[in-house]
């Protein structure tokens, strides 16, 4: 099912048209039929032979019953723009359109009425003002049907129209959680409690729990229906009637919104790309106290641009404070109105509750951030900004942001290629780039620190890194990793350091290590011990001895074995002796590679060991080969 609405000044025959098209006399108040004059809402079924159907909102066009107009407004998605041929465009008409445009209606058809009071001449005068009227927005270009509700002239070919356009529209999302705006709420006799709205998302089913937002007070769906037809299910671009029980009437007002259950939060803030109008432009200031029409609610609030309106009708980022919690998704569309005079400002799309962004407006004032042309985009960009240095996995971000998996990783997907978020591995989780280089600096300062104060270390470890930023040593080795990736950091033997920080010793390290470690390559393959170096440099009171041999180990420089510690040229030249030795019959035993050492089975069996634990030798039995690349 699909939304029609009418929308035009007073008078011009809006629900004379709707009773022509439909049979339904969308004035349901007998002060409406008194008068003769639209005050409310009104709704009506039109079906076609081939199954498409819709529903008809019947918006008053009065001028003090705008708020009424704006309630249902805002799930149209076909808009019957309604002039008189008598009068052509008035005050109203103008309005409707501007805030049919704000609200993103889909398509248009212009509807002249009155036709069989004009000559054809005044028709085309007619026409020609209402297509002026129309330039720059939904309706521009759309077709025009001349009409007669007394004598029926015409309806048919708007019928025609009307399935037409409605046959393009594409479908809303019944996937996403259920939202319905509830534009109406009254107690049924026998039933209890039922409230009417336009779906604009998902599906509902009998028998569903489901909470009444901003209250968040729970209630089940015991009965649907459809323009009086009932129904076990309801998907999205419906007009629905829903029988709930656990809610009394008394806690039911229009503008509430009936939603799934754990898919919608409440905000008082909400973050949103604005366009203001050009004709009152000059009335809005940085913090311009506003009337939010949001669903069919009316809030009041205040308006806060990140920079000031200038000359300009490009969409501006804002922040929406409200006087109450109002409950929203990212994309829906909401207009704003001045408080005192009630003139239109302009309209919005909501990109996220704004308490979720880490740095509010202010800061976006300061940076100059705009929010993206996608809601989606900006508000996964936003929670996972929020989650700071607490990554986040997809499935909690489609979440936060209420809208399916599918859609928040394709967005992650987008942020990633835009550079604007990281993602980590093991589990895949998501932080912010802003976040990631952050914790980057105060890294890289740290790092730089440690090397400044103590060259002679290796760098730091991760449980160091992760003091640094606060967090668990576990997440920390992500970053590491990560930043290792980049190239932002190096990892020798789980001491992390800038690239190009080694280890420096100072004149008294570098004299004490060369006393210790030979520097003769044909020495007999015997070690030093570790104990014995610590125990001599602490005797001589070298400083930081212990550090700097650990740094030197960390990089490389050195080799230790258990207690026994090798210069890197003793390393190779073992490594060429074991490659000799096996390349004359394809293995050699112990005895073998230990004469050829020259050292003793107390040095030669550790050695072979760890050249079996860094994948040059296998063992087979008691003889060992080189293992195969």
């Amino acid at each position: 099912m699909h939304i029609i609405g009418t929308a035009g000044h007073v008078d011009h025959g809006k629900s004379s048209l709707v009773i022509s098209l439909t049979g339904h006399d969308p004035d349901r108040l007998q002060e409406e039929r008194r008068r003769g004059m639209t005050l409310d809402l009104g709704f009506a079924p039109l079906r076609f032979p081939d199954g498409i159907e819709a529903g008809i909102i019947d918006v008053p066009g009065h001028e003090k019953f705008l708020h009424n107009m704006l309630a249902g407004a805002a799930g149209m998605e076909l808009l019957l723009l309604v002039v008189s041929a008598v009068e052509g465009p008035m005050p109203q008409t103008s309005e409707h359109l501007q805030i049919l445009n704000f609200l993103n209606v889909k398509s248009a058809i212009i509807v002249l009425t009155h036709c069989d009071l004009v000559a054809e001449e005044e028709q085309q005068i007619a026409a020609t003002l209402v297509l002026d009227a129309c330039r720059g927005t939904v309706a521009e270009g759309a077709p025009i049907v001349s009409v007669s509700n007394a004598t029926g002239a015409g309806i048919e070919r708007l019928r025609t129209a009307i399935h037409q356009a409605l046959a393009v529209l594409p479908p809303r999302d019944a996937q996403a959680p259920a939202y319905l705006p509830i534009d109406r709420v009254f107690t049924l006799r026998g039933h209890g409690t039922v409230v009417t709205g336009t779906l604009m998302q998902g599906t509902i089913r009998a028998g569903e729990r489901m909470l009444l937002a901003p209250a968040q007070s729970p209630a089940r769906v015991r009965a649907l229906q459809v323009f009086g037809d009932k129904s076990d299910s309801v998907s999205a671009g419906s007009r629905v009637a829903v029988n709930l029980s656990g809610l009394e009437a008394t806690a039911v007002t229009r503008g509430d919104v009936l939603t799934a259950q754990d898919a919608f939060e409440p905000s008082n803030e909400l973050h949103v790309r604005f366009t203001p109008l050009a004709q009152t432009r000059a009335k809005l200031r940085r913090r311009t106290p506003v009337r939010a029409h949001i669903g069919a609610a009316e809030v009041l609030g205040r308006l806060v641009l990140s920079q000031p309106p200038a000359h300009t009708d490009a969409s501006l980022g804002a922040v929406l404070h409200l006087a109450r919690p109002s409950t929203v998704y990212p994309g829906s569309r909401l207009v704003l109105r001045g408080i005192t005079p009630k003139v239109l400002l302009g309209g919005a799309v909501v990109c996220g509750p704004a308490d979720v962004l880490p740095i509010g407006v202010r800061s976006r004032e300061k940076a100059g951030d705009e929010p993206d042309d996608d809601p989606c985009l900006t508000n996964v960009a936003a929670i996972v900004a929020a989650g700071a240095l607490a990554p986040l996995s997809a499935a909690k971000i489609a979440a936060s942001a209420n809208v399916r998996l599918e859609s928040a990783e394709h967005a992650l997907q987008a942020l990633i290629g835009s550079k604007r978020i990281v993602a980590l591995a093991k589990p895949p989780q998501y932080i912010s780039r802003a976040v990631f280089e952050d914790a980057l600096q105060r890294v890289r300062t740290a790092l730089q620190d440690n090397h400044s104060r103590f060259p002679w270390r290796a760098g730091m470890q991760s449980k160091h890194i992760a003091a640094v930023l606060c967090v668990e040593e576990t997440f920390a080795s992500r970053l590491l990793t990560v930043w290792e990736k980049e190239g932002s950091a190096a990892q020798p033997a789980g001491y992390w350091h800038l690239p190009g920080d080694d280890p420096v010793l100072d004149p008294a390290q570098r004299h004490f290590f060369g006393s210790v470690f030979s520097a003769d390559s044909q020495t007999a393959l015997l070690p030093a011990s570790y104990a014995a170096i610590v125990a001599k440099a602490k005797a001589l009171g070298v400083a930081a001895a212990t550090e700097a041999l650990d740094g030197s180990i960390a990089v490389g420089k050195l080799v230790r074995i258990g207690d026994d510690v090798y210069r890197t040229e003793q390393i190779d030249k073992a490594r060429r002796e074991i490659e000799t030795v096996t390349a004359r019959s394809g293995s050699a035993t112990m005895s073998q590679l230990r004469d050829a050492f020259g050292t003793s089975r107390k040095y030669a069996l550790p050695l072979l060991e760890y050249f079996d634990g860094i994948g040059l030798t296998v063992r087979d039995g008691d003889q060992r080969r080189l293992r195969k690349p």
